[in-house]
């Protein structure tokens, strides 16, 4: 019996350098990024997508994950990819942008593109109290349900593989995360591309400018998207986000 949840499997498109590596987010899967993948291949990419550990998988596996098995991850594909590729260009959605942005800080590559990335946990007003005894809490309450998230495009909102719940434990391994991603941020030196829809209801807007201002690399642009909500690369103008993709690749790595 297979462990990985079906769509949840990490994916590879030959094709030339550079390399593009694809992270996706928080309780997501590969999924919600294989349509990128598939768009920067047939502009002649080879691109692999990721699967974060304890992702895609069962609900006891997540309660093990700390956030370094989320780095190791990062780390597995980009050396899969440095065997087949001469550079590599690190592109995440959400928590994948986050530690796209921690690997650009520490690993050689050319560029770096972060979509919908939170600079530190949103500031819910539920998440503040719980915090300090949120470890000893998530003994007993294992997972919250999520909220539904207001999709423009509901037919790809009810195709996404994802958990339909947030592991309490995990929450701390993620504020973590950010926490760690902020202090590389002014190591980056790399061409930088944050791209963030106007309309999120997950990551405030403010987060995007505040990652921004600490980004140490001289070349650095920002991208808004309208008519979609945080899951850009799959929401209603992922198209849009493509094509900002694409246009900032061929003016840095071509």
């Amino acid at each position: 019996m297979r462990s990985i949840r079906k769509g949840g499997e990490p994916f590879y498109f030959p094709g030339n350098s550079p390399g593009m590596l694809l992270i996706h987010g928080f309780t997501a899967a590969p999924q919600e990024i294989r349509l990128l993948g598939s768009d920067l291949n047939s502009r002649g990419y080879a691109t692999l997508g990721v699967r974060l550990f304890a992702h895609a998988s069962k609900r006891k596996d997540v309660l093990r994950a700390r956030f370094q098995d989320w780095i190791a991850s990062v780390e597995d594909g980009y050396h899969l990819l440095s065997d087949r590729c001469s550079s590599i260009v690190l592109i995440g959605l959400s928590l994948g942008g986050a530690l796209a942005l921690h690997a650009a800080g520490r690993l050689p590559c050319t560029a770096v593109i972060a979509m919908s990335t939170p600079n530190r946990m949103p500031p819910s007003p539920m998440y503040k109290r719980m915090r300090p005894i949120l470890r000893p809490l998530s003994a007993l309450i294992k997972f919250r349900p999520k909220k539904i998230s207001p999709w423009r495009d509901m037919q790809a909102r009810n195709e996404r593989v994802q958990y339909d719940f947030y592991p309490l434990r995990s929450l701390l391994e993620l504020e973590t995360m950010l926490d760690e991603m902020r202090n590389r941020l002014p190591h980056i030196q790399v061409p930088t591309l944050l791209i963030h829809s106007r309309t999120d209801a997950a990551v405030p807007v403010e987060h995007m400018d505040a990652n921004f201002s600490l980004i140490g690399s001289q070349d650095k642009r920002r991208v808004w998207i309208e008519e979609s909500d945080h899951i850009i690369t799959a929401d209603h103008a992922r198209q849009e986000v493509f094509d900002a993709i694409g246009k900032f690749l061929q003016q840095v790595v071509e």
